[in-house]
């Protein structure tokens, strides 16, 4: 198949569940033989230019890049909320220039499949469907408007107001743009029943994360046993949210137990006022490093406590393939199809969080059983090579297109 994704973020490198959802699949999509070409943007906040693409990755797909400045800042949103009706994150990639490269692509190219990569690439349905006959595919990465509509019940004031009209905005968005795709490929089985209830109609086909378990394997020869960890992006609002909730309801419960126990926070983009908030006793901001799953492979128990967010949390499935024992809230593993207390511990207040990691870091070996779980788990459910299979052989089956 002649398979062409579009994303409004460049999936290369592969530092965001995003991107890594794009990536991953691109390599399945590769893997088994398809042409794959890559049409994304190269933002002010996302850069990318095409020799920075290692050549590993470039053989793998044709990239073709498009600026689109996609500018992030405070006057930008005012303007946004006072004299549009969309939601500022979907206005920023609404751009002549991308609709430029995508027309030009098309009439060099001919494709089977046009898959979107996330909601903020639907604007462009109407250019493939004028330019090409390809069978669009609309891939729902989460719920967009659910995100921040979650994130404004936790929030106070003035940002409360901002983004309870940014998620109503997003909400009428996202749901203008059901159907108008060929077929919708949620990354969640959630996501895909919110979506048919909200007036899907078209047909449908789950296709989660996948794993490439010859990449990503545990290695437990410099582990430190006890510790515990975070790692992803901080510039997200969920996980700025749950890391100051752990740090201020549960750090100070666990280190009475442990007093020398110590948490480690790494990820990029974290702003000054959350470093400061993170200073707390025994704490360790690493910010960006170098090579993510050699971190993750050093420690031992990863906590992912999030109350906000929507789709899957791809360092979740990561950190599962590593074999790390997580403890997590209910919405950090939404999606994934987890067992409480067999892969994974689940707690959602601070006194049953505490609990969790405190057991983990006094019992090895149940830490170690649930770890060894964890690994089984990810090889049962998330071949990546598998799952691109599966929603290849659903696109070939579709009336019409082969």
């Amino acid at each position: 198949m002649r398979i062409l994704q579009i994303t409004n973020k460049a999936p290369f490198p592969e530092k965001d569940g995003g991107a890594i959802a794009c990536m991953n699949l691109l390599r399945g999509f590769a893997g088994l033989g398809n042409e794959v070409t890559v049409l994304t943007m190269s933002t002010l906040k996302h850069p990318l230019k095409k020799q920075d693409i290692p050549p590993g990755i470039t053989a793998l797909a044709d990239f073709r890049i498009a600026s689109v400045p996609a500018p992030v800042s405070a006057t930008g949103a005012l303007k946004n909320l006072l004299f549009s009706k969309l939601p500022y994150n979907a206005e920023r990639f609404i751009c002549r220039n991308f609709e430029s490269a995508l027309v030009k692509l098309l009439s060099e190219k001919e494709f089977d499949v046009v898959q979107l990569e996330g909601l903020y690439v639907c604007p462009y349905i109407p250019v493939i469907r004028k330019h090409s006959k390809a069978l669009v595919v609309y891939r729902a990465h989460n719920i967009e408007h659910e995100i921040w509509e979650r994130t404004a019940k936790l929030s106070k004031g003035l940002k409360k107001i901002y983004l309870g009209i940014l998620s109503r905005r997003l909400k009428r968005f996202e749901t203008s743009w059901l159907n108008s795709y060929d077929v919708l490929v949620p990354i969640t089985a959630r996501d895909g029943q919110i979506l048919d209830k909200a007036g899907n109609r078209k047909p449908r086909f789950v296709s989660q994360t996948g794993i490439d378990t010859s990449k990503l394997f545990p290695d437990s020869s410099r582990l430190e046993y006890p510790s515990v960890f975070h790692i992803g992006s901080l510039e997200w609002a969920p996980n700025q949210e749950g890391l100051i909730w752990f740090i201020g309801a549960c750090w100070p419960q666990i280190l009475k137990k442990f007093p020398s126990l110590k948490f480690y926070i790494a990820g990029r983009n974290a702003p000054q006022w959350l470093i400061k908030k993170l200073e707390a006793q025994n704490v360790v901001f690493l910010g960006e490093i170098d090579d993510a799953y050699a971190f993750m492979n050093s420690k031992s128990i990863m906590v992912v406590p999030l109350f906000s967010g929507s789709g899957m949390r791809i360092k979740i499935i990561e950190g599962l393939a590593l074999g790390k024992t997580i403890v997590s809230t209910p919405i950090g593993t939404e999606g994934i199809e987890t067992e409480n207390g067999k892969n994974i511990l689940i707690a959602d207040t601070p006194e049953m969080f505490s609990e969790a990691v405190c057991k983990l870091a006094e019992d090895k070996n149940l830490s170690d059983t649930i770890g060894a779980n964890a690994i089984r788990f990810i090889h049962e459910k998330f071949n990546n090579l598998a799952i691109a299979g599966q929603l290849a052989e659903f696109y070939k089956n579709q009336p019409g297109w082969f």
